[in-house]
C-alpha cells in the first residue's frame, strides 16, 4: 500500500479536505519562525474558536492550546502540532511556495497544523465523544524550545493530559503508512560552542603568535575519537561540527576561533558522556597548542521516549482504523530530535512518523526535509487527520 488515496478516509474529514488543503497551502504561503507565529496562531485560535472551542492564546508565548468539552467523561487527552518554520529560501518552484524570502515551511509543521486543524473540526461538528480534548499547537519546535516554554507556561497544569499523541512526516517512506514504536523514537539533541583562544599576530610570524586555527583544527581531529573510541559500539551517538568561524584576512593570525556542534545521542547515560568528553578534549587539544578553550554546552532537547502502553494502544486503534498494511514493521529510531520529548517525560504518550512520499519531485513528499525543494505531501492530510479523530474518540468513551 503505497498510494494514500487508498487508505481509509472518514466521510466527515473527505468533505472538508479541499477547505484543510487550501489552509495547509495559505500556512506554508506565510511561514513564520519560532517564537514569530502571530499570523499562524491567530488563524489557529479564530478557527477554532469558530468551531466552539475554548481557546487560550500565548501559551508559551505564542503558542494556543483549544479545548473542547463533551459529556461526563473524566479523561483528558493531548494531540499536538508544531507551527514555527524555518530560515530557509524556498526552491520547491510550487504555486503555493514561500511568499516570505528566506523562510519556509522545510520540514512540514504546516501540514502536521492543518491536520490537527482537519481533525478538530470534525470532532467539533460531529463530538461522538465523551471527555476534555486539549489541542496544542507548540510554538517553536526548530530549537528554540517551544515546548519548554509552553511548560514553563503552566501548560499541563492548565491543561492536564492523560496522553499525548503527535506525529511526524517523514519523506522517504511509503506516503500515509504509519511508523509507530515504543521506546526511543528520536534522539537528544544538545549544541556546543567552543570558543579556541589563542595570540594574535602575523602570518609572516606564526613563532610570535599562539594560533587558534591550528589548535581549534585539533580539537575537530580529537572529537571524532569520542565516538568511534569512547562510545560502547552498540550505542548511538553523533558529534557534527557544523561551524567553524576564525579570521578574516590571510596574513593574519586571529585572536580567536569558534567551533558549532551538534551532539546527539539516545540514552542519557551517552549523552552525559559526550558532553564530558567533548569538554575535556576541546581543553586538552587547546592546551597542548598552548592555547585555551572555552565551551558553552547548551543542553537542549532529552532523548524522545514513547509510552510503552500508550504505543501499543495507538498501534490498535491504527489497526482498526487503516488496517494491518498501514503500517510500517520495526520502525526505527531517527538521529533527529524534537522537543515533544520534553512533553512526554510529563505525560505518556506516543510520537508517531507518517510517510510523506518516496517522488522527490516538487510536491510528491519524497524530498528531505529541511531542505530547499521540501514540501508537505497534501495527500496524507486526510487519512491522518482520520487517524487523529478516531484517536480522540476512542480514548474519549474508553472506561
Amino acid at each position: 500500500m503505497t498510494d494514500p488515496t487508498t487508505l481509509p478516509v472518514l466521510p466527515e474529514v473527505r468533505q472538508i479536505e479541499g477547505e484543510m488543503v487550501a489552509l495547509r497551502r495559505q500556512i506554508h504561503a506565510h511561514p513564520e519562525l519560532g517564537f514569530e507565529e502571530k499570523l499562524t496562531g491567530e488563524l489557529v485560535a479564530s478557527r477554532l474558536e469558530s468551531w466552539g472551542y475554548e481557546v487560550a492564546r500565548g501559551v508559551g508565548r505564542t503558542g494556543v492550546v483549544g479545548t473542547l468539552r463533551c459529556g461526563r467523561g473524566q479523561r483528558r487527552l493531548g494531540l499536538r502540532a508544531d507551527m514555527d518554520a524555518l530560515p530557509i529560501t524556498e526552491l520547491s518552484g510550487l504555486p503555493h511556495a514561500s511568499r516570505r524570502p528566506g523562510l519556509m515551511h522545510a520540514c512540514g509543521h504546516d501540514g502536521h497544523t492543518a491536520t490537527l486543524l482537519a481533525a478538530a473540526r470534525v470532532l467539533a461538528l460531529a463530538r461522538g465523544f465523551s471527555g476534555t480534548l486539549h489541542l496544542i499547537f507548540q510554538p517553536a519546535e526548530e530549537g528554540l524550545g517551544g515546548a519548554q516554554a509552553m511548560l514553563d507556561d503552566g501548560l499541563f497544569e492548565r491543561f492536564p493530559c492523560d496522553r499525548l499523541f503527535a506525529f511526524h512526516n517523514s519523506p522517504g517512506a511509503p506516503a500515509g503508512r504509519l511508523g509507530i514504536r515504543a521506546g526511543v523514537v528520536y534522539s537528544s539533541s544538545d549544541t556546543a560552542v567552543i570558543t579556541v583562544r589563542g595570540r594574535g599576530g602575523h602570518g609572516a610570524k606564526p613563532h610570535l603568535a599562539v594560533d587558534p586555527i591550528v589548535a581549534a583544527s585539533h580539537v575537530v581531529i580529537a572529537l571524532q575519537s569520542i565516538v568511534s573510541r569512547e562510545v560502547h559500539p552498540n550505542e548511538m551517538a553523533i558529534v557534527t561540527v557544523g561551524a567553524f568561524h576564525a579570521g578574516d584576512a590571510p596574513n593574519v593570525i586571529p585572536a580567536s576561533a569558534e567551533l558549532r556542534l551538534t551532539i546527539r545521542a539516545r540514552s542519557e547515560a551517552v549523552r552525559a558522556q559526550l558532553r564530558d568528553r567533548i569538554t575535556a578534549v576541546a581543553h586538552a587539544q587547546a592546551a597542548v597548542h598552548g592555547a585555551t578553550a572555552e565551551v558553552d554546552y547548551r543542553w537542549r532537547y532529552p532523548v524522545t521516549v514513547n509510552d510503552e502502553a500508550a504505543t501499543a494502544w495507538l498501534r490498535d486503534v491504527a489497526r482498526e482504523t487503516m488496517g494491518e498494511a498501514a503500517l510500517i514493521p520495526d520502525w526505527p529510531p531517527g538521529t533527529a530530535s524534537d522537543d515533544l520529548g520534553l512533553m512526554l517525560q510529563r505525560v505518556p504518550g506516543c510520537y508517531f512518523n507518517v510517510g510523506n512520499g518516496t517522488d522527490e519531485r516538487p510536491g510528491q513528499g519524497g524530498c528531505p526535509v529541511h531542505n530547499a525543494g521540501y514540501d508537505f505531501n497534501d495527500r496524507i492530510l486526510p487519512s491522518t487527520a482520520s487517524l487523529f479523530v478516531r484517536v480522540a474518540r476512542k480514548y474519549l468513551v474508553e472506561a
